[in-house]
């Protein structure tokens, strides 16, 4: 009953100079809770918001991945092409490989491109868009003369005569869903589609509808067309026909082939400006594109748009061979969100289709939640230096103030270690008052850190106010006995055991 009656007294009489001890811990506590708490949600936080700036992995038939990882190629999406045209009918590189100015020869099923949210994780799966992506000939006038021909000369002659006619030739064409509403087996429902992969993009316009002769155009061949919102544009492609069997690009029992000249016409409902390779693209409805190139149902390319756990050593394991997994192994990485593993499910459910993960992405979601973690903990270490010589001083302050007070108490019985016990009673009392506004007041200024940065809440962990609260402990209590040490003369043992 003594030593609280002297602890409360202590207060009344140093008001003001434990209520800044108070205010010291209570601040360090409410940047601490508010850097860790932001911690240890960032990396969902920065998935969402990195995501927004295109797929992080790409699905492809398994022939063109091969041909890719031979070549080089890159992994990189959400460019329709490497080349723009030129003014003379020829075509400008812009770096990338030779390759991309071709057409593609494998395909995916666009009907199986739904499957992909039926995996393990399929609600990480924020969107997905599949792409045909061709070549054509745009603003060619007449029809086309010369358009069929046996295999060799008359088919060259007459694509060259119609290119000579044509305001631009070999352009990026790129068939894809822009807003498509699947209906799932399971009851649910999904939009899919180019609105949320490609967020950034400055329109003009709108977007196009879905199975329509709607397209929109990039802004730098807009330009070189000289058109406009509202106009309308044909599109001729020159595709080769069996002379016996009638399939597209194959060739009869005689081994002959022809071509012919397909038309699309379509109406230009808004010019966007990507600031990449994809300004000199047109992007039109995927059927509408498979009507052109006479490849129904055919995709070669699907973007993928999903939330991922950053790779560490396991996943990285993972990547280059699954099989070398131990059990316990494969059942963390299988039921984890990391690229790998969610494109490794993708193959499951897509025949012949190879996913990888864009590395370019995946490296920036990495880096940057490293470096943002850093900063963050290196704040919380700060606040914790600074609010340990605060308190520090504070107290040797308090305990010089108190002199007569403490040889009163020496010279009625009292040790050096109960009056050291004393004032580290008075301290841990206050500092607990200060450490739980600060929390509080941390969890608020976390939200609000949330909110204005990533435009959601942050989700509070348990161990965050733990480990503060530790933290916290074991600062004030390292202040306190240096400032008893000096002021008292006691060692570290004699302060907490008595003498």
């Amino acid at each position: 009953m003594f030593f609280l009656k002297m602890i409360s007294r202590s207060f009344s009489r140093q008001f003001k100079r434990r209520l800044l001890i108070a205010v010291t811990v209570c601040l360090s506590a409410t940047v601490s809770v508010a850097m860790l708490g932001v911690v240890f949600d960032v990396g969902d936080k920065l998935n969402a918001e990195l995501s927004t700036y295109g797929s992080n992995i790409v699905v492809q038939p398994k022939s063109d991945a091969v041909v890719s990882d031979l070549y080089n190629t890159g992994d990189s999406a959400g460019s329709a092409s490497g080349s723009s045209s030129g003014s003379d009918g020829g075509s400008t590189s812009d770096g990338s490989a030779a390759a991309d100015s071709a057409d593609p020869t494998a395909f995916l099923k666009e009907s199986d491109a739904q499957k992909i949210k039926t995996i393990f994780w399929a609600f990480n799966i924020t969107n997905f868009a599949p792409e045909l992506n061709i070549h054509a000939d745009v603003g060619c006038v007449g029809s086309g003369a010369g358009s069929a021909g046996s295999a060799g000369t008359a088919g060259a002659s007459g694509a060259a005569a119609s290119a000579a006619k044509c305001k631009a030739t070999n352009v990026p064409i790129v068939g894809t869903w822009f807003a498509k509403t699947l209906h799932m087996d399971s009851g649910e429902s999904t939009v899919a589609g180019m609105n949320g992969m490609r967020s950034w993009w400055k329109i003009n316009g709108t977007w196009p509808k879905d199975d329509s002769e709607q397209a929109m155009v990039g802004s730098a061949l807009a330009a070189k067309l000289g058109v406009n919102v509202g106009d309308s544009v044909t599109l001729d492609k020159t595709i080769a026909v069996g002379a016996d069997d009638n399939t597209n690009g194959g060739t009869g029992k005689t081994g002959k082939s022809s071509t012919e000249r397909n038309r699309v016409k379509v109406k230009i409902v808004g010019i966007f400006d990507s600031g990449d390779s994809d300004n000199s693209a047109i992007y039109m409805p995927s059927i509408a594109a498979q009507t052109l190139a006479n490849l129904p149902n055919s995709i070669d390319k699907i973007e993928v748009k999903a939330l991922t756990t950053p790779d560490n050593d396991l996943a990285r394991k993972a990547s280059k061979n699954p099989n070398a997994l131990t059990q316990d192994e494969w059942e963390t990485w299988y039921c984890t969100a990391y690229p790998s593993s969610i494109a490794y499910q993708i193959e499951e459910v897509l025949p012949g289709a190879v996913a990888k993960q864009v590395r370019q992405v995946a490296a920036l979601q990495g880096d940057v939640l490293n470096k943002t973690q850093a900063v963050m903990v290196l704040m919380t270490v700060l606040s914790l230096v600074a609010a340990a010589i605060a308190v520090a001083n504070l107290m040797a302050a308090s305990i010089g103030e108190r002199g007569s007070e403490l040889a009163l108490l020496k010279a009625i019985g009292a040790t050096d270690g109960a009056v050291s016990r004393l004032m580290l009673a008075e301290t841990a009392v206050i500092s607990l008052v200060g450490a739980i506004a600060g929390a509080l007041l941390g969890s608020g200024v976390a939200q609000i850190v949330g909110h204005v940065v990533f435009g959601s809440g942050i989700t509070m962990r348990p161990m965050v106010f733990v480990l503060v609260f530790v933290l916290l402990a074991v600062t004030v209590l390292v202040a306190s006995l240096s400032s008893i040490r000096a002021i008292l003369g006691l060692r570290p043992a004699e302060v907490l055991h008595g003498r």
